[in-house]
């Protein structure tokens, strides 16, 4: 009877610290129960093996000094534990030596023996302690008493709180199992009463469990706490169920045959090599079997999920784990991922749009700024036709005048055509789409609609197309845009004119246009920050500061690069680097 008492004393201490340790892992208060539980359960064995084996129990010595260093330990764990909680905070390391330094002389003695003078269980438990005894006994008290007296000040400090009612169920748990353990290791033993000794353990038990009840926020013995737990069962606790679960089905459906077979004719050396034999066969299967829970548990989801993780690096927004539903940590960090994932990919798809928008609204912000050449190079041409018109009309011309005129008129309509065409395909708004383009083709493009500007028309534009004419596999619009946009900046650094350089150079495998203005130039920090979103160096109401974020973001998307160092005459260089496309 006494055995089974001891096992489910055992079975219950380590449901208990599993329980509570694997509910937070990364509290210390939930490691320092842990920690406790494990004493315990070491003094649980301790009395189990030596309460109920006769050949451990005709050498008490071990079993005294085990006694008295499990019991120290268990106090150092209540100390440590009401240093942390319910803070959460560090163990102070020199209060814990402070503490433990009489440790370092009394477990020695109690290993060597010098805590008691004589033990023997021939007739009988019995004991004479030695002083140093009750030295180590005092010493254990004064360890417990001063565990207490912080949670005591803790509790006064959270009185009235969810932390205060924890405190103080935990002060009652330990106040009961000191008057139990005192009553049952102490008081009744120097009366010479030790018939008590063998149940010790199951005294401690009732104080372990208030303890518990209270580090769990009082949720240890409540259906919602089941129903929480059932909701999310952690992956510890469906190792430890299932590698118990293997171990106890595998020894009653294996192991007990195994021995009654094998024993049935006594312990004959031919007996223990059948056991040894058929035991190692008959352990393979339970442990293939638990590899095989294990590897479908833990394996199996994490290499899909890691394969989804791979996918999405490579830019493959919104895949998602195709798993089973699982209420475990995998299933969550599943169903988490495929969240993530999802709205990863609508936030990209969101950022695109933006993007779209923000170049649509840098388009408009630089039409706007060439309204003015615009409207001058359009209105030249309209005076030039009506006071033609007018001549026609009230003068007698000859047919030769009338068609040289009406050659002029179409002359100037041309003009009008052009200018409008440069423009409206500049506004135009189309699918981005990848052709070849000529180099040359498109800084001339960008030049002649800059030119419709009249302060750019102030400036000297040296432009030499280069003799090889490298090609590019792009957007035509967009590079168009990249390069206007560069040269009206260099048209505001150059307020009262200056010279503009515009070069390209064939590199190995890419092509480079440089584009470098001689005026007043940027300092580190503005080359640094240039390309930042709303950064501009330009007077209020005289820049956005998205210009040369949506050049970056155009010449990136293109695979290119895009720099800014200090030019030779003393301004600013933008040098653009674009993979060649070879024909």
């Amino acid at each position: 009877m006494l055995v089974l008492l001891h096992f489910v004393v055992l079975f219950l201490l380590v449901i208990l610290g599993f329980y509570i340790f694997v509910a937070d892992p990364r509290s210390r208060g939930h490691q320092t129960f842990a920690g406790f539980i494990a004493f315990l359960a070491l003094w649980t064995v301790k009395d189990l093996v030596f309460w109920n084996f006769p050949e451990f129990s005709s050498s008490a010595g071990w079993w005294a000094s085990a006694s008295f260093i499990i019991a120290i330990f268990m106090q150092y764990a209540l100390v440590v534990f009401a240093w942390v909680f319910p803070e959460n905070s560090r163990t102070p390391r020199k209060k814990l030596a402070v503490v433990v330094a009489p440790g370092l002389i009394l477990v020695p003695a109690a290993l060597l023996g010098l805590l008691w003078d004589r033990i023997d269980t021939t007739a009988g438990f019995n004991i004479e302690l030695a002083p140093l005894a009750y030295v180590f006994g005092v010493y254990v008290y004064i360890v417990f008493l001063y565990g207490g007296y912080i949670l005591i000040q803790k509790h006064r400090t959270y009185r009235d709180t969810q932390r205060g009612l924890q405190l103080g169920s935990i002060l009652w748990g330990l106040t009961i199992t000191v008057i139990l353990i005192t009553t049952v290791n102490v008081i009744l033993p120097l009366v010479g009463v030790f018939d008590l000794l063998p149940f010790s353990s199951l005294f401690v038990l009732p104080g372990a469990l208030i303890y518990a009840y209270a580090i769990s926020n009082f949720k240890l013995f409540s259906l919602q706490s089941a129903l929480d737990q059932f909701r999310l069962f952690p992956i510890a606790y469906k190792i430890a169920l299932s590698i118990a679960s293997v171990a106890i089905v595998s020894f009653v459906i294996f192991q007990i045959p195994i021995v009654w077979w094998a024993f049935a004719n006594g312990m004959t050396p031919d007996a223990w090599k059948k056991y040894l034999v058929f035991s190692v066969l008959s352990a393979l299967v339970p442990n293939l079997l638990l590899l095989l829970l294990i590897a479908r548990t833990i394996s199996r989801p994490l290499q899909r999920i890691t394969v989804a993780a791979v996918e999405v690096s490579n830019g493959a927004y919104g895949t998602e784990v195709d798993l089973r539903r699982s209420n475990d940590e995998i299933g969550l960090l599943a169903n988490s991922f495929n969240e993530m994932s999802r709205k990863m990919a609508a936030d990209i798809d969101q950022l695109k749009h933006l993007n779209e928008h923000l170049v649509r609204s840098d388009r408009l912000a630089a039409m706007g700024t060439l309204a003015a050449g615009v409207a001058h190079e359009v209105n030249n041409p309209l005076a030039s036709i009506s006071s033609l018109i007018q001549m026609m009309r009230s003068e007698q011309i000859s047919e030769t005048e009338a068609k040289e005129n009406l050659a002029l008129i179409s002359a100037q309509i041309g003009r009008i055509s052009r200018v409008t065409k440069d423009l409206t395909e500049f506004a135009r708004v189309r699918p981005a789409a990848r052709t070849t383009i000529s180099v040359n083709e498109l800084i001339q493009r960008a030049l002649r609609l800059a030119l419709f500007d009249r302060t750019f028309q102030s400036l000297t534009v040296a432009f030499q197309p280069t003799e090889e004419d490298p090609t590019i596999l792009a957007d035509g619009d967009q590079l168009h845009q990249v390069l206007l946009n560069l040269f009206l900046n260099a048209r505001d650094a150059m307020p009262d004119g200056g010279t503009l350089n515009i070069s390209c150079n064939v590199e190995p495998g890419e092509v480079h246009i440089s584009v470098a203005d001689s005026g007043t130039g940027m300092d580190k920090l503005a080359m640094k920050k240039a390309f930042d979103p709303f950064f501009t160096t330009k007077a209020p109401g005289k820049g956005t500061g998205l210009g040369l974020a949506v050049c970056y973001a155009i010449v990136t998307a293109h695979d290119g690069t895009i720099d800014i160092t200090d030019s030779d005459t003393g301004g600013t260089e933008f040098i653009i680097k674009l993979p060649r496309f070879k024909k």
